[in-house]
């Protein structure tokens, strides 16, 4: 790390802690950093001879902040110049290298190129397990939308073959979904799978489950999920919320009502992480053609979702 400007100086120097500057404090503090570099190392260049390569420490820094404020590659290297919160996170100085935005893309297609998201989502969910957050007996399915470009005013002059259109209630969708499990006692994300936006939430269910399930909650789209044949052999309890059109009728002082009240709040620990991911991460629409990209980083993108959920009970 090269000599202290004027500006860090200044910097240094401010009396106001910016909320940005406390998020990636929070960020430093959670994120397993050795194991995931650990993960990462094998698919990394090793130091040699000719032109060095960016230590893996600052690319990963730098990998996550740019998930986190969905930024492009060019606008990230424009951050790591001017933002001197982002330096300081990432552990440079105006007066060091910084990677440029090709360098970034490249690290970018390392991880995808090995197929890391996943693997980097198990070594965080490793890591908080070790923390004493482990998997209880029961899961939390569900699904959400995330949107793709409709407009056919591209290169190919057609819309991405892998996304698709759907509806929901009286509104038209494009794009993708993300299926999620999550643990039912603490909230955090254990599974995965992505499909284009016009399947079925119950046909992705068996990509969500980890086997050793005694409760799988649902809402009411899972509805006759326990008959489907491939759920039979499954000994579970199968909670699924009755349809919005029945449950309007219900007394609300009655057993039936207060029953699917109960059912309502066990599941909205599945609703937190689509808040994370797509509002305060920003990922509410696509950067990618395709569902492999997508998924690689919405993975990852999970496993902070985890971090973040997982900070009071790891602090407790």
């Amino acid at each position: 790390m090269g000599q202290a400007t004027f500006a860090e100086l200044y910097y240094d120097a401010k009396k106001r802690t910016t909320r940005r500057e406390r998020f990636l404090e929070r960020l430093d503090r959670l994120v397993p950093w050795r194991q995931l570099e650990q993960r990462i190392a094998p698919h990394y260049p090793m130091p040699g001879r000719g032109r060095q390569p960016y230590p893996l420490s600052l690319m990963l820094r730098v990998h996550i902040v740019q998930l986190v404020d969905n930024l492009s590659d060019p606008a990230m290297e424009d951050a790591l110049y001017e933002n001197l919160t982002v330096q300081r996170f990432v552990g440079l100085r105006l007066s060091d290298a910084i990677p440029d935005e090709t360098t970034i893309l490249n690290f970018r297609h390392r991880l995808e190129a090995a197929a890391l998201g996943r693997g980097l989502l198990e070594e965080i969910n490793r890591h908080l397990e070790a923390e004493g957050l482990q998997l209880r007996q029961g899961t939390v399915v569900d699904a959400s939308i995330i949107s793709a470009p409709s407009s056919t005013r591209n290169r190919a002059r057609a819309r991405d073959p892998e996304m698709h259109q759907t509806r929901k209630g009286n509104q038209w969708y494009f794009g993708m979904k993300l299926h999620i499990g999550v643990d039912s006692e603490s909230g955090i994300v254990h599974s995965l799978h992505t499909t284009a936006a016009n399947v079925s939430d119950i046909t992705a269910t068996p990509d969500l489950l980890h086997g050793n399930e005694r409760l799988v909650c649902g809402d009411a789209g899972y509805q006759g999920i326990g008959k489907r044949l491939e759920q039979r052999e499954r000994a579970v309890q199968w909670q699924v919320a009755m349809r919005p059109g029945k449950r309007r009728l219900l007394d609300r002082e009655g057993e039936e009502w207060l029953e699917e009240k109960r059912k309502a709040s066990v599941r909205a620990k599945v609703e937190h992480p689509f808040q994370i991911v797509k509002v305060r991460f920003g990922y509410a629409k696509v950067r990618y053609r395709g569902l492999f990209k997508n998924t690689q980083r919405l993975a990852l993108l999970l496993g902070l979702a985890n971090m973040v959920r997982a900070e009071r009970q790891l602090a407790a």
